[in-house]
């Protein structure tokens, strides 16, 4: 939708943002080969492997930042923010791979530095410049386009509002069209009613308009109908809004299938390349966090087998993608081994946990062993806590909304989480909560959140009393 508003100059345009999805690969390879001239260092076949590999990365975690037109909405301190915070996970992915791999070894501790710091700052330089340029190219005179609404809803209004906000779309919005009176139609936040439906056609033959969008409510379709067919003999541009305000969406998005179009209202936040992303991200991290927590793992089934009898991990069903069963792991922190249809939840001072795992449940320690569930790919790092299946089915009979919470994989930590929503919930007040910020999760999902609550759980783990 947003390709299409911007029409003219169309070919510049594609040019300069073509180059907004090549900059990160050439800039990145560029500053370390001129970085290794300059500091004499031979640019051999292990700085050339660095190379391909830093430029296949920065597609996947570089490009994002401003290879869409929407990144000219972007202030530019949120733009510099984003691309330094992943050029950390960047170099963090390269540590990782030259740690396994012991080809750190191979390469000059002052060029990699020095390349680390000027990378970013190379390719930021770069990125705005290229985005100066696409601005100046769509702002250009004559690159505007005008437009009238037909249907004046919570929908239409509010787009008629972003389109005043950004200029970069260069659509300004001349007016409503509608049936009702001024008087009924209330504040317009500063548009006007131009006229009624049957007032449009007319309208837009003497003003030359270039887009008409329809807003009008879905029980309407035969005054759709009818006003599309008064318009065949004009050459604006037609766009039909639904309104779809009246829906909880979750990733919403359009499209179509087999040229059938359709309009998703709850849908994963995982398809195409986001899963892949998610699931590169989820491997490499629990590889380089299983590297640090394996000696503390064993240390920790040691203290279980001498505190208390029975086995060191704890075993319980619960949901996980999709609704699907699914086994996940935890080291034994209670007397009882509960997985049944009744589950007692934990309690501050529950008789039934062990001294070993009142500290393993104060830190989260009794969930480490879920780093191998991630692995599995039966979880991930970042999600929905999963619940016990005797508690699902317990609360998505009072909760509405309860189960699209497994659209994605159960995570070891979550927003809920960081949010302070852990412990008992002893009031369905507080599952629904926590049921409220999965659902957000779900809504606003992008990978530098995964990364802010992973950071954000490291920090609550210091002092988070509703653990226990």
């Amino acid at each position: 939708m947003l390709q299409t508003f911007i029409s003219r100059n169309g070919l510049s345009v594609a040019l300069v943002t073509g180059l907004f999805v090549l900059a990160p690969p050439v800039v990145v390879v560029a500053t370390l080969y001129v970085l290794a001239l300059a500091l004499d260092v031979v640019f051999d076949e292990y700085f050339l492997a660095l190379a391909m590999l830093s430029a296949a990365l920065s597609v996947v975690l570089l490009s994002p930042v401003c290879a869409t037109r929407t990144s000219l909405f972007v202030p530019g301190h949120r733009m510099a923010t984003s691309l330094v915070l992943r050029w950390c996970v960047l170099i963090a992915i390269l540590l990782l791979i030259g740690y396994v791999t012991q080809f750190s070894v191979e390469f000059s501790r002052r060029t990699i530095l020095l390349w680390a710091v000027t990378a970013p700052s190379a390719l930021l330089l770069v990125s705005m410049l290229i985005r100066i340029t696409l601005r100046r190219l769509i702002l250009s005179r004559g690159n505007w386009r005008s437009a009238v609404i037909a249907g004046a809803t919570d929908a239409s209004l509010q787009l008629a509002s972003r389109l005043r906000e950004h200029p970069e779309l260069c659509t300004r919005v001349k007016g409503f069209f509608d049936d009702r009176s001024a008087n009924r139609l209330g504040p317009m936040d500063g548009f006007s009613r131009l006229g009624t439906l049957s007032e449009l056609p007319a309208y837009v033959r003497s003003n030359r308009i270039d887009v008409i969008m329809i807003a009008l409510p879905i029980r309407h379709l035969q005054r759709v109908k009818d006003l599309l067919d008064d318009l065949r003999d004009t050459t604006a541009s037609l766009y039909f809004i639904p309104d779809l305000f009246t829906f909880d969406l979750i990733q919403a998005r359009s499209g179509d299938v087999l040229g059938i179009p359709v309009v998703a209202l709850c849908e994963s936040p995982f398809f195409g390349h986001r899963a892949l992303l998610k699931r590169a991200f989820d491997v490499t991290v629990t590889l380089f966090a299983l590297v640090i927590a394996l000696p503390l793992m064993l240390l920790i089934a040691l203290a279980i087998k001498l505190d208390s009898r029975g086995p060191v991990l704890f075993r319980q069903r619960r949901y996980g993608l999709a609704g699907e069963p699914i086994v996940v792991w935890k080291f034994r922190s209670m007397h009882v081994s509960e997985d049944g249809a009744v589950i007692e939840q934990a309690t501050r001072d529950d008789p039934r946990i062990t001294r070993v795992g009142r500290v393993l449940r104060r830190f989260s320690l009794d969930e480490l062993p879920q780093l191998f569930n991630v692995l599995q790919g039966r979880m991930s790092l970042v999600g929905p806590r999963p619940h016990a299946i005797a508690h699902n089915e317990q609360y998505r009979r009072l909760i509405k909304g309860y189960m699209i919470r497994h659209k994605v994989p159960p995570g070891i930590t979550g927003l809920a989480q960081v949010n302070g929503c852990r412990g008992e919930t002893a009031q369905l007040g507080q599952m629904q909560r926590r049921v409220a910020y999965d659902l957000d999760y779900l809504r606003h999902w992008t990978p530098m959140l995964d990364v802010k609550i992973l950071l954000l759980t490291a920090v609550r783990l210091l002092h988070d009393r509703a653990a226990y």
